[in-house]
Parts: structure tokens; C-alpha cells; sequence
């Protein structure tokens, strides 16, 4: 197992919280994390029929077998079965009890709020961030990074990523999709995901994507929703405070693993990128999922924003930081180019201090200062130098 570095936040939570949730994208490594970290509780899977069927019909007695908490695995499966450990946890009054994974975060969620608001500790777990690679398994060259993505699978079995997301995709829409959505036409929803991964660093157009995709703008936002619960896509909101209103008011939409997106955006080699028209917004998606993932990491929200007016300047990322505003352009050039820092320098001077000297997050390689930025290469961004 590929060290994770949400492995302390686990730890820490398990002292203040009686149950944990670990919620992401299938295939991410919940259960994984889970088991490494809670090693001595016993594991049951909820997507076991057996295990499923006892849950339903006698959560009680199901719940009394485990005398030291449990890990429960997929338990959206299972809703009902969050009153019953609700009532368990608060009468054992035991930090770190029960850990609870799922891949749905409609069911979980809803679950966790009524029946276990206040007693839950959270992770959101990504794929791979560039950190948790580390130097000996990140990809040398980028466009490999951007075509393989973060999902764990793909670095722990000799696996093709076309080979392993073709089959990623189509178990998604089979099992998720039918269960979150009554779609007559599997092959519409295709499209629809395809076109979202067209749009990936674009302002969000509900109206236009529906349009391409044959389908009305209120379908379109649903669609979407499902997207977002299953950890496939975010949206990014604009940043309003204190910048007037001439700002451009619509999100951005970002898929959450760069290869996923490059494989829906049918690139099938990475030596495609290179020359692609989408390359850089691949790169750009890649950085924003790394900043989230960063935030997941360690047990905050996500909270990134991007700023932009109506004449079209244009700051890619900004959060804020105890330090004041830091905001981030990025771009896939391996070259620094003098114009880059135009944007975030216009920001600058509309932006009410304190604001931290912006970055730059480029294809090239180095770290370095270069006209009031802070200059970042890729695999320094990735690896955290």
C-alpha cells in the first residue's frame, strides 16, 4: 500500500469522534486506508448479500457482534442500519468506534446528518495526490503523469490506464447510475460525461451542455449533482468578497483525476497529450484536484475559488490562508513567458491586502522568484518543494 498522508488526520479524528467516515470516488483507496489504519477492528462489507440482508432485518443484533467497533463498507448500502449505531455509540461513549466508508455521498451523507450529526469525523478521499507517489513513483515526464491520473490501481498492478478506465467507466455507469438516476439511455449519460470532460476548467454553461448533449438544462443539473456525488467532478465557485460586481458570477467546472478525464476525452497514449488541444486544460484540471486533495488530506473543506471579471482577467485559483488571499495561475508551459503574471498582478492591484505573493505553477521544471511571483515546476508543485 502507497503511504496515504490522510493516515494522521484518521488518527487524529479517532480521538475526538466516535465514528469515522471515510467518503471518495470508488476505487480510491477508502477501503484500503480503513483496514491499514484500523487494523485490529474487524471488516464487513454492507455490498455482501448476507451481510447486507442481517444489517436490514436486525441491524441490532447485527451491531451487538462487534464489541471493539467495526469498519462497515459501503454503508450507504445500508441507511437504516446509522439510527441503530447511533444509539450504540452514544451508550459507549468510545472515540474511534465504527469506521464507515461509502462511494455515494447523497445516501451517506444524508444518513450521517440525521442520525449522526456531531458524532462523525469526516475524510474525503481522492486518488494518488503527487505527494503520496512521492519521487519513486510519480512519472518522470508529465504528459504521463496527465494520461495515467492518481487512482491507486494503476500504480500497484501492471495495469494499461485504457484498459483499467474503460472498465472504471462502464461499472460506474452500470452500478451508480442506475441507482441514482432512472436513465432509460446509458448511452446519453456517456455523452453526458464525455461533454463534462470537455468543459473540465470552463465556466459551467447548464443550458449549452444540456443543448450538446440533447437533453433539457434541469436534466443536465441532476446529471451533474450525480457526478458530484460520486466524487467525479466539482465545481469551483467565483470569488466575490470585496472585489465590487463586475465579476463573473457562474462556476467552473473540474474533474477530480486528471487521467480519467484524459481517457473520457478519448486520448488513448500518452504521447497525445503533447500535441492536444485540451492539453492545457488537463494540466490545469491536475493542479486544481492536487490543491483539493491537499485540503482533503488533511480534513478541511475544499474552499478553492477562482476570480475573474467581465473584460476577462482571470486568476485560475485563490483560497484564503490565516496570511491573507494567495492566489495561483497556472499554465502548462515548460517556459516561464513574461505576460504570465499579468492576470494575477491585475488581481493584485484590486485586491484589498494582506494578499501573499501569487504563484505560478508551470509545466517547466525549478522553483524560483520571477516578476513578484513565487515560480513553480510541476514536479516541485507535485512533490511539495
Amino acid at each position: 500500500m502507497i503511504p496515504r498522508q490522510a493516515t494522521s488526520t484518521l488518527h487524529r479524528l479517532a480521538r475526538g469522534f466516535p465514528v469515522l467516515a471515510i467518503t471518495g470516488p470508488r476505487q480510491s483507496g477508502k477501503t484500503t486506508l480503513a483496514r491499514a489504519v484500523f487494523s485490529t477492528k474487524p471488516y464487513v462489507s454492507l455490498e455482501n448479500p448476507q451481510e447486507n440482508e442481517f444489517a436490514r432485518t436486525d441491524p441490532q443484533r447485527f451491531l451487538a457482534r462487534f464489541v471493539d467497533g467495526a469498519i462497515l463498507d459501503e454503508v450507504q448500502r445500508c441507511p437504516a442500519l446509522l439510527s441503530w449505531l447511533q444509539q450504540m455509540v452514544d451508550e459507549r461513549a468510545r472515540m474511534g468506534d465504527f469506521v464507515l466508508t461509502g462511494s455515494a455521498q447523497f445516501d451517506l451523507l444524508a444518513g450521517i446528518t440525521q442520525s449522526l450529526a456531531g458524532r462523525v469525523g469526516r475524510i474525503e478521499l481522492l486518488p494518488l495526490s503527487g505527494s503520496e507517489l512521492a519521487s519513486d513513483k510519480l512519472p518522470e515526464d508529465l504528459d504521463a503523469l496527465l494520461f495515467t491520473g492518481g487512482y491507486p490501481a494503476l500504480y500497484d498492478r501492471p495495469l494499461a490506464p485504457g484498459d483499467w478506465f474503460a472498465n472504471y467507466v462502464a461499472t460506474y455507469l452500470e452500478r451508480d447510475v442506475r441507482q441514482l438516476l432512472a436513465v432509460q439511455d446509458l448511452s446519453q449519460f456517456h455523452r453526458f460525461v464525455r461533454m463534462c470532460a470537455a468543459r473540465s476548467g470552463q465556466l459551467l454553461n447548464l443550458a449549452a451542455l444540456g443543448a450538446d448533449c440533447g437533453i433539457a438544462a434541469v436534466t443536465a443539473a441532476k446529471w451533474l449533482s450525480v457526478l458530484e456525488a460520486s466524487y467525479l467532478v466539482m465545481r469551483l465557485a467565483p470569488y466575490h468578497r470585496n472585489f465590487g460586481k463586475r465579476l463573473v458570477k457562474s462556476p467552473k467546472l473540474y474533474f477530480l483525476d486528471v487521467g480519467l478525464m484524459a481517457w473520457l476525452l478519448g486520448i488513448r497514449e500518452a504521447s497525445n497529450i503533447e500535441t492536444h488541444a485540451a492539453r492545457g486544460a488537463l494540466f490545469e484540471t491536475w493542479v486544481v484536484s492536487e490543491l483539493i486533495k491537499q485540503r482533503f488530506n488533511n480534513g478541511q473543506s475544499a474552499e478553492l475559488f477562482f476570480w475573474r471579471d467581465n473584460v476577462g482577467h482571470e486568476v485560475d485559483v485563490m483560497f484564503e490562508t490565516p496570511q491573507g488571499l494567495q492566489a495561483i495561475e497556472i499554465k502548462s508551459g515548460s517556459t516561464f513567458a513574461s505576460d504570465w503574471p499579468q492576470a494575477v498582478h491585475k488581481w493584485v492591484g484590486l485586491a484589498e491586502p494582506p494578499a501573499l505573493p501569487p504563484q505560478i505553477i508551470y509545466g517547466g521544471s525549478g522553483h524560483y522568484a520571477r516578476q513578484g511571483c513565487d515560480v513553480l515546476g510541476w514536479r516541485e508543485f507535485a512533490l511539495g518543494a
